[in-house]
């Protein structure tokens, strides 16, 4: 991403979300009245027409609703074990802290993304009159080139308390060595404690419609300046983070998914398998 510009993809989860609401039947994978107001309508959103237009669209809509609400089904869960911190890696359009339930007003979250990024997403949040809740901490970083600790910890972050972390839609956006400094500091925060992420799988491991669909998204995200720097497959992924000593790794497959948050519905909506779920357990 150019430093001197806001994120151009991060539009996409919100559009995704709000779409959700009004096109597609009850129940809704993911209940999100906020993501409609944080999308700024006089914004030129020519370029996203191919991905919103696509045969394949509908299931770009269920794959964004899925990965919102497996991360909070995992917060919801972690904070009955103790959970006190949420970290929301890379924020972008992120709705949970505007919509949380009464049992999160414990946590302390923390939305940590790109500076530029962060205060537009504020000046959103301004001109749709949606406040910042008191347990809410905006945390601006250049993952890149910043340290993820020093940033938290100069913002309140307990690195001694449990914590979940929540990365949706940014791995592909980033470099091996970024990723992998990503998850060593979610292993120096105390057991128990996870990561929740996205991953974008190689273009030959997906077939048909949604490969041409992914494609397109690739494309797009490199004529804004966000290119794709790593996509992952799930076997080696799991591997590498056992090896980074990680106690346990919990992949959503796309049959899992299909199982859990697809099965009966009568709307067309199902689960993806070029973008799949993982968690990674201290």
């Amino acid at each position: 991403m150019e430093h001197a510009a806001r994120s151009r993809t991060i539009d996409i989860p919100a559009i995704m979300r709000a779409l959700h609401q009004t096109l597609d039947d009850d129940p809704k994978i993911l209940n999100d009245p906020i993501a409609p107001r944080l999308i700024d309508v006089d914004d030129d959103q020519r370029w996203l027409a191919p991905l919103l237009d696509h045969p394949f669209a509908k299931q770009w809509r269920a794959g964004f609703a899925l990965r919102a609400r497996y991360a909070e089904d995992c917060l919801a869960g972690g904070a009955q074990r103790g959970t006190r911190q949420y970290v929301i890696l890379g924020a972008g359009l992120d709705s949970f802290a505007y919509r949380q339930p009464p049992w999160a007003r414990s946590l302390q979250i923390y939305e940590v993304d790109h500076p530029i990024t962060q205060q537009w997403k504020r000046d959103r949040l301004t001109t749709a009159d949606i406040p910042t809740p008191s347990n809410l901490t905006f945390v601006p970083i250049d993952f890149e080139n910043a340290s993820i600790p020093e940033a938290l910890q100069s913002s309140g972050f307990a690195l001694g308390s449990q914590t979940i972390c929540s990365w949706m839609g940014v791995t592909q956006y980033l470099t091996p060595g970024a990723l992998e400094a990503v998850f060593r500091f979610v292993l120096s925060l105390p057991l128990s404690s996870e990561i929740v992420f996205s991953f974008i799988i190689p273009q030959q491991e997906v077939s048909g419609i949604e490969a041409e669909a992914l494609a397109i998204a690739a494309r797009r995200a490199e004529e804004v300046g966000e290119p794709w720097l790593s996509r992952l497959r799930a076997d080696e992924l799991a591997l590498k983070l056992r090896t980074l000593g990680f106690s346990r790794i919990i992949h959503l497959t796309p049959a899992e998914a299909a199982m859990r948050y697809f099965r009966d519905r009568k709307d067309g909506l199902k689960e993806r398998r070029g973008e799949q779920l993982m968690r990674a357990i201290v």
